[in-house]
């Protein structure tokens, strides 16, 4: 391989794959070369001194691939989140989506739709018929009661699947100089924390991103929760209850001392004994404040840790619901479908007062999967995912 003055780049194999069979459906020709910056740089020189030619943009060829038909939306969201996974069941679910597994139940489940929509429109149509318009709305709606049950348990069986994306939130938080950085550094395996014997060590947030089992889970460790004078200490009290507040899962740690009071919020809060290597007194939350499991450990020597991350474990796999088979990825896939069968339900409760109104709930239907697949009015959508990908993806 030479540039334009005749001068060796490197040795390389080039592959051409010619429209409409390539990856994005154009001609493709791709460089297989030595991975050294010098070569690399000297190729893209050459390339770009070819007139008309120049360098993709983040996720430009997914988006061609996209809009030359080779995927639809849902794929391509996959493959951002494949090349994003950094969890085993991360990989496995983004997998599902770019083999198209959601896009081919939306397909037939919009196929049916339009079934039943010609039905009732033919009803319509022949409405002078006599008893044509009932015996074509009954075989629609008995099409659309089926295809609301398909949607409906599918959206069931997944759980929040979608939020093996972004992974649980674990707030580590209790009162000063209990153990909160030290248990952070046992979880995380490595010193992410500085742990000292001075209350008020930790003034900000700490986040640290665990593989439980093939879960996603974010660890946070928060500053000491208690009244202080020290601004710069406030502040960091401050965030700890608003990022404790926004967790999926509080471990509320004490020790022998320090009890503390929880922060409000509606996540779960585990009580967390630390220091049982010392000299024991029960502490105990004051009344009324929520507490779930109840674990005994020693951040320092290790004792007890592994029945929490057990119990984690447990708490992912309640939370993300029947990941496993997962087909939702995103939470706008959620919604779309949530709306289509909302349009459904709506179409059966008005079907008895008239089937233009029916109709216009099935068309609505077929819109919000029309969406969903990137058939129709998702331009506003397009730029967001595609500007996440890597270049030359």
């Amino acid at each position: 391989m030479r540039d334009a003055g005749g001068q060796v780049i490197d040795d390389a194999v080039v592959l051409y794959f010619p429209a409409p069979a390539s990856a994005t459906g154009e001609d493709v020709a791709e460089f297989h070369v030595h991975g050294g910056r010098a070569v690399l740089a000297s190729l893209f020189a050459a390339l770009s001194a070819i007139e008309n030619v120049r360098a993709a943009e983040p996720g430009e060829f997914t988006r061609r691939a996209f809009e030359n038909g080779k995927l639809d939306l849902t794929e391509a969201e996959g493959l951002d989140d494949l090349i994003h996974a950094d969890t085993d069941r991360q990989r496995r679910q983004a997998l599902r989506q770019l083999k198209g597994l959601l896009g081919d139940k939306a397909r037939d489940w919009r196929a049916r739709i339009i079934e039943a929509f010609a039905l009732i429109e033919a009803g319509i149509d022949f409405s002078d018929e006599g008893d044509i318009p009932s015996e074509l709305m009954n075989p629609a709606l008995a099409n659309i009661g089926a295809l609301l049950d398909d949607i409906t348990e599918v959206l069931a069986a997944q759980g929040r699947s979608e939020r093996i994306r972004e992974g649980l939130v674990v707030a580590i938080a209790g009162p000063p100089n209990v153990g909160k950085s030290t248990l952070m550094n046992q979880l995380a395996r490595r010193e992410v924390a500085i742990v000292s014997p001075h209350a008020g060590t930790t003034r900000d947030i700490i986040e640290v991103q665990l593989d439980l089992d093939g879960y996603p889970v974010t660890v946070i460790d928060t500053a000491g929760i208690r009244e202080t004078d020290d601004p710069v200490e406030q502040e960091g009290v401050r965030r700890a209850r608003a990022r404790a507040a926004e967790a999926d899962l509080v471990l509320w740690i004490t020790d022998t001392e320090r009890a503390g009071i929880p922060p409000e919020g509606n996540a779960p809060l585990w009580l967390v004994r630390n220091k049982i290597d010392l000299p024991r007194a029960e502490t105990t939350l004051p009344g009324g404040a929520r507490s779930g499991r109840t674990f005994a450990i020693s951040a320092r020597r290790g004792d007890g840790i592994a029945d929490l991350i057990s119990g984690l474990v447990d708490y992912a796999h309640q939370f993300f619901g029947s990941s496993e088979d997962g087909l939702i990825g995103r939470a706008r896939q959620r919604e779309l479908l949530e709306r289509t069968v909302d349009s459904l339900r709506r179409s059966i409760t008005v079907a008895g007062r008239g089937e233009e109104l029916a109709a216009e709930e099935l068309r609505s239907a077929a819109y919000s999967l029309g969406r969903l697949l990137g058939q129709v009015d998702v331009e506003d959508i397009l730029d967001v995912i595609f500007r996440d990908f890597c270049i030359g993806k």
